[in-house]
């Protein structure tokens, strides 16, 4: 991996998802340089000149510029935002034919520039994208990263803040698998405040069913977002910044990402939401926590379901 001296970003794909997280990392000046790629030139132009008039009132001076693939060479962190977009009644999963082929072509551009530092992958399928951009750039494991189950986590913390009237921070619960409809709520480990979230449930047994009510609300809220206003970008635009942000400035943190896994859980051979240890060189470590024996076999499904979708794709890496 080269080393570089500054901290530049570039976005590709500047629609509702990029054009949101371009707003948050310019809002956060977390990096020094952040340029923008994408077919729409016109559109592009229009966001760098708004976004640099809003610098004026930023934390921190940082250069907005629209850009070419060549503009990748030396980037510390290439986030990727474009492909077909997940349409009313379509599942994640949906859209995996469409987008593999406009992500081989576009990570072809990209290393085509000599670019050696770390992706960034928020499109989906992205458990499935995420492999492919490792396959189709050869960068190694822990350089390429997908957003996977942050922002379900962020709903999910976010959910249950709301049923025991604490501050989102307070709550420590995490979403692991596929970004989709096979993801799981690792029980045994959630608590509210420092205190086990199991057992709350059964000094007050009235609470069950509306945590699991509030797993429901977290797997389908994307559905919900997409029905009333046609596509999610707010959140996972904060979640991209979220996961730049532990990059950029070396934070080791952990954060449930799309990561590759090599034996831990017992797979490998897939990108998946897990937590992970992110920090300067991507992600240092996949976290492995126990799981008990139910969430042990959600999680073997939603192994198998993204391994199924991936599987036919195989013959093009």
């Amino acid at each position: 991996m080269k080393q570089f001296k500054g901290k530049k970003v570039v976005l590709v794909g500047n629609g509702a998802v990029g054009s949101s997280y371009a707003f948050s990392m310019i809002n956060q000046g977390i990096c020094d340089e952040f340029v923008i790629i994408d077919l729409d030139k016109k559109k592009v132009n229009g966001d760098v000149m708004d976004l640099n008039h809003g610098t004026v009132y930023g934390p921190s001076p940082i250069k907005v510029k629209a850009g070419e693939y060549k503009d990748c060479n030396d980037a510390d962190l290439v986030v990727i935002c474009a492909g077909a977009a997940q349409k009313p009644g379509e599942t994640r999963l949906d859209l995996v034919a469409k987008n593999m082929k406009i992500f081989k072509s576009i990570v072809d551009e990209i290393m085509r520039s000599g670019f050696d530092g770390i992706f960034l992958i928020a499109t989906n399928p992205v458990d499935v994208l995420t492999y492919a951009t490792m396959k189709f750039s050869g960068l190694p494991k822990e350089r390429v990263i997908g957003s996977g189950t942050i922002l379900d986590t962020a709903r999910f913390r976010y959910l249950l803040s709301e049923e025991f009237d604490v501050a989102p921070q307070s709550v420590h619960a995490n979403i692991i698998g596929e970004h989709g409809d096979s993801e799981l709520p690792v029980w045994s480990h959630a608590n509210i405040a420092g205190k086990p979230l199991r057992s709350i449930i059964e000094q007050d047994d009235s609470r069950k069913h509306r945590v699991e009510e509030i797993f429901v609300q977290t797997r389908d809220a994307a559905y919900e977002i997409i029905e009333a206003k046609g596509a999610t970008y707010y959140g996972v635009a904060m979640g991209l910044m979220r996961i730049t942000k532990a990059i950029l400035n070396n934070q080791d943190v952990v954060l449930t990402v799309s990561a590759y896994l090599e034996g831990e859980y017992g797979h490998e051979g897939v990108y998946i939401g897990v937590p992970a240890l992110i920090n300067r060189s991507g992600i240092k470590e996949v976290i492995e926590i126990p799981l008990d024996e139910e969430e042990t076999s959600l999680f073997n499904h939603s192994v198998k379901v993204l391994k199924d979708i991936q599987y036919p794709f195989e013959k093009d890496f």
